[in-house]
């Protein structure tokens, strides 16, 4: 099908600029050699199963000039890193090169105090598939959906761990638009992975492949959720595609071997303490990077969660981590208080709160919240008291 061209000096033409015009290969204002190349190889880098325009990727890193962005890609491609397409818009996509020498830059110089710009705000909020908005979230030197593609694009298996409700599903959903994912608990099984043989109107049954085999042939990203959950034998079946094999073998469809694709990547939920979760060396082990996801304080404010009631679940996060106590509210729940209190009003709100904590934390629930508000607060129903 022809696509119509979209008139002359459109951005999404992406015309090449004059050579030697001298545009700058920096980025405006940021005083730092190789400030955009880094920027630009490094969004390539977490793209890196597309072929990009030029002015795809000046809008996505926020460059002022796609000439100076078509030049850093230009150099990219001279020495080997990206592959040009001319069709006829000027087209990029990483090489396996790029995306080792993406992986060895050094990280981007830090501010110094009082420098325009000042401390780097939060990225604008990412939509998950179920609509709502991720708010992404500091990991390192810079923001968790991020780094986690940049971990996808170098093969980096990531094993994320907290209690539940900490934003682990979400940060995953909104870093992978592409994802897959297993639910795990005590009665996972093999076919949950691979799939298995469905009947079919008429008679007769069809084998339908599972998520790992799917996410394998077509270059996406498998969640295992709550992967302690499952059965270490079980849990095997993940190990022959996560290592340099990249293959798995399916014994109920006649043996059938599947071999990953490039984009083809696993991470893995685990909620310690939660009843019969078991973290096995060999599946830590798969995992190169671990990472304890946390509820940001700052950010439930920055929600509207008031201060009072952020203090308390402070308290009582600190109370669970040194056995005093055995539930302390999350962002999810933080959130939801947010939702109630909008609808119903603060004190249902406070009540509501006391009220979803398990029955052996309630008072210790109640006895924070009314201790960092000041209001005597009980858990919420209807009827006389």
């Amino acid at each position: 099908m022809t696509t119509p061209h979209p008139p002359a000096g459109s951005p999404q033409n992406d015309p090449a600029p004059a050579s030697g015009a001298g545009t700058p290969t920096t980025g405006a204002g940021s005083g730092r050699s190789g400030y955009l190349y880094r920027k630009v190889a490094l969004h390539l880098a977490d793209h890196a199963d597309q072929v990009l325009k030029v002015g795809e990727i000046t809008r996505a890193i926020g460059a002022p000039s796609s000439g100076a962005v078509f030049e850093a890609l230009k150099k990219m491609a001279a020495a080997g890193h990206a592959t040009h397409h001319r069709d006829p818009h000027h087209r990029f996509q990483i090489t396996q090169a790029g995306i080792d020498a993406a992986g060895a830059l050094p990280p981007a110089a830090p501010r110094t105090r009082g420098s325009a710009g000042g401390r780097q705000s939060r990225p604008a909020p990412v939509p998950r598939p179920n609509g709502t908005l991720y708010h992404p979230r500091r990991l390192g030197k810079g923001w968790d959906v991020e780094e986690l593609r940049r971990l996808r694009a170098q093969q980096v298996p990531v094993l994320l761990y907290g209690p539940p409700g900490t934003g682990k599903t979400a940060m995953v959903e909104a870093a992978f638009p592409d994802l897959l994912t297993v639910a795990g608990t005590g009665d996972t099984v093999v076919d949950d992975f691979l799939g298995s043989y469905n009947p079919v109107p008429g008679g007769g049954y069809e084998f339908v492949h599972g998520p790992l085999v799917t996410a394998m042939r077509q270059g996406r990203v498998l969640l295992v959720d709550d992967a302690t959950l499952i059965p270490p034998r079980v849990l095997a079946v993940l190990y022959p595609a996560m290592d340099g094999r990249g293959t798995v073998t399916i014994p109920a469809h006649g043996n059938e071997t599947v071999q990953a694709v490039d984009g083809f990547y696993i991470v893995a939920g685990h909620n310690p303490g939660v009843h019969g979760a078991v973290l096995t060396e060999a599946l830590a082990s798969r995992f190169t990077v671990h990472l304890h996801v946390t509820t940001d304080w700052d950010l439930a404010r920055q929600l509207g969660v008031p201060k009072p009631v952020v203090a308390a679940a402070i308290d009582l996060n600190a109370d669970l981590a040194a056995g005093k106590t055995v539930w302390a509210p999350q962002l999810r729940e933080l959130l939801g208080f947010v939702t109630v209190r909008d609808q119903l009003g603060m004190s249902a709100a406070l009540a509501n709160l006391a009220g979803i904590a398990p029955q052996d934390a309630r008072d210790d629930v109640t006895a924070a919240l009314s201790r960092h508000t000041g209001t005597p607060i009980t858990a919420l129903a209807l009827g006389k008291r």
